[in-house]
């Protein structure tokens, strides 16, 4: 118990000097800024060219989206998310060592024996799908969409809306993910980081104000002109549809896809949700009060 107090200890000291580091010191593979960067290079392609031109550049819940982003990239993960992985990591390592075994030993294959842009491609198709299915899990498990709900209360769509989710989200995907990340091992953080960053900028590109399907490419990657449908408070059954993170092709092969009409102007949101709480506190608490 005493090495897990010191875990937790050492997990809070350590990203909290990393974020300290991350603002006060410009770097190649700055996570702090390379984040503010892409959003703002989204933003000014709203800006630019906005597919509702009628939307005010400072749409109705941009600077709660914002706020969302600062407490869910930075803050969540100080006071929960990285002391969490880390004593999960130390759980499963020690739980092997019981039958002499340690991670390296049930990885299916090392992805570091791989080229870096075949390696890349793996753990980018790898982690879409795994998140593709634990989407659709948010929207047909009852507790599982409480938890979405703030996602979905969105009215207005922009850039900023990517960031609004509720702080119990992230634990369900990391969750998930964990055993099949451990088991295609040998991944570097480089890696690691550089999809990370894809997949920003592409949920970004997805829920800005842009007309953009990217053509023949729309079969593959997820686009604003698509997910405008998985938002539409108007749906053609119960779960929803178009469920891609940043590949659109799950939704094709597995017949989720949805895009009847141009959905420009679509009304959002989820029914029932005139009940659903407008403020940030009561936004995060309300899927253990439900």
């Amino acid at each position: 118990m005493e090495n897990y107090l010191e875990l937790i200890k050492n997990s809070y000291s350590g990203y909290f000097n990393y974020l300290i580091d991350e603002v006060l010191y410009w770097k190649l593979d700055n996570y702090f800024y390379g984040l503010i960067a892409i959003s703002l290079v989204v933003w000014l392609l709203e800006i630019l060219f906005p597919w509702r031109k009628n939307q005010r550049i400072f749409r109705k819940d941009f600077w709660f989206d914002l706020g969302y982003l600062f407490f869910n990239f930075f803050i969540l993960n100080l006071i929960l998310l990285i002391a969490l992985s880390n004593v999960t990591e130390q759980l499963l390592n020690d739980f092997l060592n019981i039958f002499g075994l340690q991670l390296v030993s049930i990885q299916l294959f090392d992805l570091s024996k791989l080229p870096t842009y075949l390696s890349l491609i793996i753990i980018f198709i790898v982690v879409d799908f795994i998140q593709w299915n634990v989407h659709r899990l948010l929207h047909s498990v009852p507790f599982l969409w409480n938890i979405h709900k703030t996602h979905h209360s969105v009215k207005e769509m922009g850039f900023a809306a990517h960031f609004r989710y509720n702080w119990l989200e992230p634990i369900v995907y990391k969750t998930v993910l964990y055993l099949p990340i451990i088991l295609i091992g040998g991944a570097n953080l480089q890696e690691i980081f550089i999809v990370h960053f894809i997949t920003i900028a592409i949920g970004h590109l997805n829920h800005a104000n842009l007309g953009w399907d990217y053509g023949f490419l729309k079969y593959i990657f997820n686009n604003p002109k698509m997910h405008i449908w998985h938002h539409s408070k108007k749906l053609p059954n119960k779960y929803g549809v178009n469920f891609g993170i940043s590949l659109s092709l799950w939704d094709y092969l597995f017949k989720t896809n949805h895009i009847p009409s141009d959905g420009r102007d679509i009304e959002l949101g989820f029914h029932g949700e005139k009940e659903f709480p407008k403020d940030f506190i009561q936004q995060e608490i309300y899927p253990l009060k439900k």
